[in-house]
């Protein structure tokens, strides 16, 4: 047996010294963990290590030590917008006495927040209760973190960081005077004092401090209370001559000037801790601003599609009433500063203002000459600036706004939110009750098929995207009548089953299967779409569309892509061929939440919806923007994707609230004797070669031991080659034996997974003995049309006990619900494989809880691995393809010291 083995942890320290990249992952629970990432920005090493140590501790702890230590720190785009939520808390903290219980913000705030976020992993996962339980989380940690302190609420925020020190909090409140025509404002500083006994904060005049804290002993008290007045004066000069004055403790009268230095300065006031009070009557605390307003797609074009033209309109408003031309003129003629408008004090910036101006009679000058199109609209009514130049000036939206007219708003209302537009979803002929967010998933698709405009229909896998494809065509034949078919691209292994999902679910559809596991090569190269007027779907795989010229040259009614990331990278041969597929619409199918990333959002956008995101140099171009910009910065691309988008999770009990239950246990497994000996060997035989290469040849060197590391510890016949694969030598053997004898007693089925081939034949054969009957196999050189035979002789044949699959060829795209148990003979480094390959038991139509179980030998770098999955995975549950690949030969710390981890 192997003893003594050094367990590589990966801990707080691992962060420590170099910089290293860093970022923080929301779980589909609600909880934001830390891990290290090599694709982000470095943090400094001692940075890093201190947000990995407070998340340590757990989510509020985390994020309120991200939120009040590292303010002013530049941090990656997510990490800051996490910070400034956390923020948030901190702020609304600082002046509160020692016992008050913060609430959340309000759910529309909240909702706010949420729409703001970055891509980072588990964005999926955000919502108003996430945020407000959050929200809850940091509070407890507070005031548990304050209380062990023994300290207030001063003097704690102090200890995090000297910008939270308030005291109190100092106001500056500003007032219309109306009566006073040269001075029409009024301005008095006060300070909260104390709360009254009805629970509201009591303020003085801040002049009245002077005498309250009189006295040697208070001098500090009233330093402390000041502190934020003076270092607002640092930045504002005007402020700085009322303090030098003293008129700071005194009511004072202003000029509209003066009480427009105060507006435009208020930002820095309250950055410096002070709280900004404006007059009751002005909405968010400003005066009104007239503002350029734009409306598009007021009435329906006559034709649909994404580069259907809209109308567009424009003119300038205030508070929502048109300005007549007079008005205006007379506003720009102003002075900037304040102007008494209709009576009531306006904001006036001229030049912004008239670059507002100008901006959109451009734009409504090109229109009148050749039209607004449809992905244009889009992205004027987000703010997404996709394509303009880098030196170019962004439209300002304080002085401007697009909204959407009539016909465009109700549309968008029903795309954005498809449980709410009600009717019937048409699918006569098809063989299941769809479920009610089925139903408004067809409803949604046919929408935007109707509109000639592209749906990405990206649900949680086993939700039944294939089921509302379907009732999709079923719907489209009856209400169009389409003398053209649709066409289907999908992974070769997957067409047997979207042929077994048609059949059983709509035995009507007449289909086509343009694959050469299928059909003659020879027929296949005959094959003409516009000769086929009656069927309605066309199958084909991403690799067979290459070889089939005659089916890119058709038009089809709809195109659609399952897994539709297969085309996430845009120089690709088979994408390329995918996006010249002609069609009245377009569809994309994936389980994968392409809006998590911006370089595989684009390329599925660019099919679906053509032009909508811009080109991949503009686009390119507007991401490193988007990077660079400030936190909330992503929210106009989110609201210009979120109508052609639909993602729901079978975890969200709103969805689907009678799936059984999942449960993961690890079943760890001893090395036997062999094993032990060979790993041995193997570390020693490492380490010499180590000794002698650097560079890249180390890494390839780490990345095959890697491999001959998993290969001992599945089975020292599998490195070995040598045949025997006795279940003695092998600890995975005789764990297995120990699982599946409990199964074969229960008389249920299991589904066993593995990554290498040359074990699938000596696993069905000792798993044979054990259950006492035969099961069936299925690897990457099975005939895809032979797959669909195995799917339904283990669904249907009470008497095959086992199925073993390998994890490529059958970890996607299979319905394997009659398996109550999965079992992972071998550990893949990507978690997301491994739940894909579980979900072909844990989906729709599964009535048993489902019970996975991962081997691990204990010990070895499989411990190790799995440990750093544990802590370091991108997502919980579904992550990106690819995404969550963890590159060992590339982390750093594994490569300098990689004996801790192998033992």
């Amino acid at each position: 047996m192997l003893t003594g083995m050094a367990v590589h942890s990966f801990s707080v320290d691992h962060f420590a010294g170099a910089a290293t990249g860093l970022q923080l992952q929301l779980t589909p629970n609600g909880r934001v963990l830390a891990q290290a990432d090599p694709e982000s920005a470095p943090l400094a090493g001692e940075l890093a290590a201190r947000i990995s140590r407070d998340f340590a501790a757990g989510s509020g702890p985390g994020l309120l030590g991200l939120g009040a230590r590292e303010v002013g720190t530049t941090l990656p785009a997510s990490l800051a917008w996490w910070r400034d939520f956390a923020a948030r808390f901190v702020a609304a903290t600082c002046g509160s006495p020692d016992s008050a219980e913060l609430p959340a913000p309000a759910a529309e705030e909240l909702a706010i927040i949420a729409q703001s976020a970055p891509p980072m992993p588990g964005a999926e996962y955000l919502s108003v209760k996430v945020l407000r339980g959050l929200w809850g989380e940091i509070g407890a940690a507070f005031h548990a973190q304050r209380s062990a302190a023994r300290a207030s609420v001063a003097d704690y925020l102090k200890s995090l960081n000297e910008a939270w020190h308030l005291v109190g909090r100092v106001h500056f409140n500003l007032a219309e005077n109306r009566k006073d025509e040269s001075f029409p404002f009024a301005f008095l500083a006060t300070y909260t004092h104390k709360l009254a006994s009805h629970g509201k904060a009591q303020h003085l005049p801040l002049g009245q401090a002077l005498s309250e804290y009189a006295g040697a002993g208070n001098k500090a008290r009233l330093l402390s209370l000041l502190e934020p007045v003076q270092r607002a004066a640092q930045s504002c000069p005007w402020l700085k001559a009322m303090v030098d004055k003293g008129e700071i403790f005194h009511p004072l009268r202003w000029s509209a000037s003066e009480a427009f230095s105060m507006l435009r300065d208020a930002p820095k006031l309250e950055q410096a801790g002070l709280v900004v009070r404006m007059p009751a009557n002005w909405k968010g605390g400003r005066p009104s601003r007239p503002q350029v307003m734009a409306t598009v797609g007021a009435k329906q074009p006559s034709t649909l599609g994404v580069e259907q033209l809209l109308d567009f309109n424009m003119g300038v408003t205030l508070d929502g009433s048109p300005l007549s031309e007079s008005e205006l003129r007379r506003i720009l003629e102003q002075s900037d500063g304040l102007a008494l408008v209709r009576g009531q004090w306006v904001e006036v910036d001229r030049e912004r203002l008239k670059a507002a101006l100008a901006h959109y009679r451009q734009a409504e000058g090109l229109t009148r000459k050749q039209g607004l199109t449809f992905a244009e609209a889009m992205r004027m009514l987000a703010g997404a600036d996709i394509g303009a130049a880098e030196n170019e000036t962004t439209v300002d939206r304080v002085w401007s706004q697009v909204a959407a007219g009539p016909w465009l708003a109700q549309t968008l209302a029903s795309l954005r939110d498809p449980k709410a537009s009600g009717g019937a979803a048409l699918h006569d002929g098809l063989k299941a009750a769809l479920r009610p967010y089925q139903q408004s998933g067809v409803r949604w698709l046919r929408l935007l098929c109707a509109l000639g405009l592209g749906a990405c229909l990206a649900d949680d896998m086993g939700l039944g995207k294939t089921l509302q494809f379907i009732a999709l065509l079923l719907a489209r034949r009856r209400e169009r009548g389409s003398s053209k078919p649709s066409l289907l691209v999908a992974p070769a292994s997957l067409l047997a089953n979207w042929l077994a999902e048609a059949e059983r679910f709509s035995p009507t559809l007449k289909l086509y299967v343009a694959h050469p596991s299928f059909v003659p090569t020879e027929e296949l190269k005959k094959f003409d779409a516009a000769k086929h007027s009656s069927l309605d779907l066309v199958l084909t795989s991403y690799g067979a569309l290459l070889r089939l010229p005659k089916l890119q040259a058709a038009t089809w009614d709809i195109v659609a892509l399952d897994e539709a990331q297969a085309i996430k990278n845009p120089g690709a041969k088979q994408t390329r061929a995918v996006k010249g597929l002609r069609a009245a619409a377009k569809v994309a199918l994936t389980g994968t939440p392409v809006e998590n990333r911006l370089g595989d959002l684009w390329s599925i956008f660019d099919f679906i919806n053509p032009g909508l995101l811009g080109s991949a140099k503009a686009f390119s171009s507007y991401a490193r923007r988007l990077a660079e910009g400030p936190s909330g910065s992503y929210a106009p691309l989110r609201e210009l994707i979120r109508p052609y988008i639909l993602r729901r999770l079978k975890t969200d009990k709103s969805v689907i609230s009678d799936l059984p239950e999942k449960t993961e246990v690890k079943a760890y497994c001893a090395l036997a004797r062999k094993q032990a000996a060979l790993y041995q060997q193997a570390v020693d035989d490492l380490a010499e070669k180590l000794s002698v290469l650097s560079g890249i040849e180390r890494r390839g060197v780490v990345l095959a031991f890697l491999m001959r590391f998993k290969q001992i510890c599945n089975h020292p016949s599998q490195w070995l080659g040598d045949g025997a694969w006795g279940e003695a030598e092998s600890g995975k053997f005789q764990r297995l034996r120990e699982l599946t004898e409990t199964i074969a007693a229960k008389q249920e089925k299991a589904l066993i997974f593995t990554q290498f081939k040359e074990t699938i034949a000596p696993l069905a054969a000792f798993l044979g003995r054990v259950f006492g009957r035969d099961g069936l196999v299925l690897h990457g050189e099975t005939p895809v049309a032979k797959r669909r035979e195995l799917v339904k002789r283990f669904q249907d044949d009470e008497s095959i006990p086992f199925f073993i699959l390998s994890l490529k060829a059958g970890g996607s795209g299979l319905n394997l619900t009659a398996a109550s148990h999965v079992i992972h003979f071998d550990r893949w480094w990507n978690p997301a494989v491994e739940n894909q390959a579980t979900d072909r038991a844990f989906r729709i139509g599964q009535k048993r809880n489902v019970l996975v179980h991962k081997l691990i030998s204990r010990g070895t770098v499989e411990q190790k691995i799995d440990d750093l999955i544990e802590s370091k995975k991108k997502l919980s549950g579904e992550l990106l393809e690819g995404g969550a690949e963890i590159n060992l030969t590339e982390i750093r710390a594994f490569s300098r010291n990689i004996f801790s981890c192998l033992g």
